[in-house]
């Protein structure tokens, strides 16, 4: 069954790399999309592609799956709702690593611009030093009202408050919770990218009147590939910015499984502004 997030960030092939998209307002915030959101719908035409062109209809095996490892979003204008295109370009294909670019398009004018590398797992040392932060289980935890929230996007979203409160003008620009797609559907990467961007940011924290913070460029990591086995659950989501000056801040967030893997991590280069 089809799930809303996947109907709202669905691409349909046009051929030579061009997908039809058509986005929707429930991912709105502010004025214009939440940049995960569109780094989502971005990421689903670059998947789809990379798939199409690593299928070899020769070959008597199955098509060679070669995972997103990395995204790299520049928001150059906010798109508006209704149709819209996204034109993909394999930049290079090797046999498990694939290179793409794609341009979000439309009423003529490019609102995004992206690089993607997807690559296959392969042989090699390995070691993992990552550790979870310390969070109380989300069985523990109050949910909160997200359909009430002053932003669509976050009702789309169920989500669970550990720390970092808004408007609290607190010392450190760092906030933590539990969170998961209302609709329930596994965690891949396309839906990675859109849930690194959909929780308030850091430097929230830090203020009493709450800035506006539009994004200008924002990647994410895939470090291992998703969706693991299992169904649908919590994925602790922390953000922390160290700086925001020059009404511009950076903020880096991470994803992890309730058993402690971190699934992807994003870092994030924004406008801080005042409200109006």
């Amino acid at each position: 069954m089809t799930t809303g997030f996947e109907q709202d960030t669905a691409a349909e092939p046009l051929g030579e790399g061009r997908y039809a998209i058509n986005l929707s307002d429930r991912w709105w915030i502010g004025r214009g999309p939440n940049g995960g959101y569109v780094a989502a719908l971005v990421l689903r035409a670059m998947t789809a592609e990379v798939d199409a062109v690593t299928a070899s209809p020769e070959s008597e095996e199955p098509p060679r799956r070669l995972p997103a490892r990395s995204l790299n979003v520049h928001f150059l204008r906010p798109p508006t709702t209704g149709p819209a295109e996204i034109d993909v370009t394999v930049e290079h294909a090797g046999h498990v690593t694939a290179f793409l670019s794609a341009r979000l398009v439309q009423d003529g004018e490019v609102k995004a611009k992206a690089m993607a590398v997807f690559s296959g797992e392969r042989d090699g040392p390995s070691f993992d030093r990552s550790e979870m932060p310390e969070a109380p289980a989300p069985e523990e935890l109050e949910e909160m009202d997200t359909e009430q929230a002053p932003v669509a996007v976050f009702g789309r979203y169920r989500a669970k408050f550990i720390k970092g409160i808004p408007g609290e003008a607190g010392e450190k620009a760092e906030t933590m919770g539990w969170i998961r797609l209302r609709d329930e559907q596994p965690l891949d990467p396309v839906l990675a990218a859109a849930v690194l961007d959909v929780w308030y940011p850091a430097p929230f924290v830090v203020f009493k009147d709450l800035p506006f913070a539009p994004t200008l460029e924002y990647t994410v990591h895939f470090p291992r590939t998703i969706p693991e086995p299992g169904p649908p659950d919590w994925n602790l989501i922390r953000l922390n910015a160290d700086e925001g000056v020059e009404g511009h801040f950076t903020e880096d967030a991470e994803l992890w499984s309730r058993d402690g893997k971190l699934l992807a991590k994003a870092r994030q280069m924004a406008l801080l502004r005042h409200r109006r």
